[in-house]
């Protein structure tokens, strides 16, 4: 990876304290994808609450991130990226502390919902900051950026069913010591950061839903996402392990994610292209999905097809994602609002309507639906085959900023990359100056 203006690559690791200090958070941040995972059976059965009534801790945390992705760069650009990162993370210690020390199923959804307030405002401004304050390279600052990410996933499940094999609490506390060493890092290392010289309207990210090739590759992710949180937010119940051991299963997930997030989808991308890649891999995760729901009754084929739908979960996350930068006709961060609201929806409706339809059907059901989700985002998806061809080729002659795009795998799970073009934009381009002279 090459930064920008064609600057010399340096070590990610050559960065001020304040970078790790937001890196951290990153990676504390990012655990809560799977965090939650392993004591999901263990909450059911001692709050005497549903699956479906427990699937709701997804639920309230991605309807709530989706409604206020809307509003993150309204809120930046007028407080600035660092006041809307400490909020943020202020908002994530609250919350998660107040799950932990709830007593009822639904005590612990309304906070995981104040939780998802706070994790869109935090990541949809670290990438920004870590930019901005990076003083080792640009393109150090996104490896960086993207190693937080993989950790954080991988790391997630783990430290969730270590915690939780103690109690189901453990969790929610161990993400609010967390953070609020990241937060008392952040205010302490963190210089101020400059506001955009223009705000961005409220309205502007439904606005930018008019535009069809935006539209098009949110309503992608939209039936994507139903397929993956209906397989993250339901695939512990059948399996029947304990929480340390469905630990260990997501772990293996999320290691896969992150390799091929990070590294297998940018070589997929670059020899077949994004349209071919992104059918490969939404098909694959439809027939796992499709295979889950016929042998939901076996325990060593349900846990080897959710192991490996990391694979195809990292590579669709970061090529929807950079497709969606390399079509939209609106400025990057108005499209990551636009479409982390869109494909969140998703996210957050799929794992309530799997118990649900588990309660009313049986526990095969959810991950058939969840496989024809998917199969209608590949349909969706090409509608817009033309457009995606498109951008690749432009890419090819050189036209579409390769390096503007790097690090968009973090955008499947806030919008973060988004951030850049409006909080950095004028430190990068006197990087670039800088450069050139030089």
């Amino acid at each position: 990876m090459s930064a920008p203006g064609g600057a010399s690559t340096t070590s990610m690791f050559e960065q001020p304290k304040a970078v790790f200090a937001v890196a951290f958070a990153c990676v504390v941040s990012f655990m809560g994808i799977g965090l939650v995972d392993p004591i999901l059976p263990a909450l059911s059965t001692q709050l005497d609450a549903t699956p479906s009534q427990v699937s709701l801790l997804f639920t309230s945390y991605l309807v709530v991130t989706a409604v206020a992705m809307l509003g993150t760069n309204w809120v930046s650009s007028r407080i600035g990226a660092k006041k809307t990162l400490i909020t943020g993370l202020a908002v994530i210690v609250v919350f998660s502390a107040l799950a932990g020390l709830s007593g009822s199923i639904n005590g612990i959804v309304g906070f995981r919902a104040g939780w998802g307030l706070g994790n869109a405002l935090f990541i949809a401004t670290s990438l920004a900051v870590i930019v901005a304050s990076a003083s080792g390279g640009f393109a150090g600052a996104i490896v960086l950026y993207e190693a937080a990410l993989g950790l954080g996933i991988a790391a997630g499940p783990l430290v969730g069913g270590l915690l939780g094999d103690i109690s189901w609490r453990g969790p929610f506390f161990g993400v609010a010591v967390l953070m609020a060493i990241a937060l008392l890092a952040t205010v302490v290392l963190l210089d101020a950061t400059p506001k955009p010289a223009e705000p961005t309207p409220l309205s502007a990210p439904l606005k930018a839903l008019r535009h069809r090739s935006l539209l098009t590759m949110s309503l992608t992710a939209l039936f994507y996402n139903w397929g993956f949180f209906t397989m993250l937010g339901y695939a512990p119940y059948p399996m029947e392990l304990s929480a340390i051991q469905l630990g260990f299963v997501f772990f293996g997930w999320g290691l896969l994610v992150a390799f091929f997030a990070v590294i297998g989808a940018p070589r997929l991308q670059a020899r077949f292209g994004t349209a071919p890649s992104l059918y490969g891999a939404l098909g694959l995760f439809a027939v796992l999905l499709l295979l889950i729901g016929l042998f939901t009754d076996v325990r060593w084929a349900l846990i080897t097809c959710v192991i490996a739908s990391g694979i195809v979960v990292g590579i669709n996350n970061t090529l929807t994602t950079q497709a969606v930068m390399l079509v939209s006709p609106v400025p990057r961060p108005v499209a990551s609002a636009a479409y982390g609201f869109v494909r969140f929806l998703g996210g957050g409706l799929a794992p309530y309507a799997a118990g649900k339809l588990a309660e009313r059907f049986d526990l095969h059901v959810p991950f058939l639906v969840g496989a024809v989700a998917v199969v209608l985002a590949i349909a969706v998806l090409a509608t817009g085959h033309r457009m995606l061809s498109a951008a690749d080729a432009e890419m090819a002659a050189g036209h579409g900023e390769p390096d503007d795009v790097a690090g968009e795998v973090a955008d499947e799970f806030g919008g973060a990359p988004g951030a850049i073009d409006q909080e950095v934009e004028p430190e990068l381009v006197a990087r670039r100056e800088s450069a050139t002279r030089s």
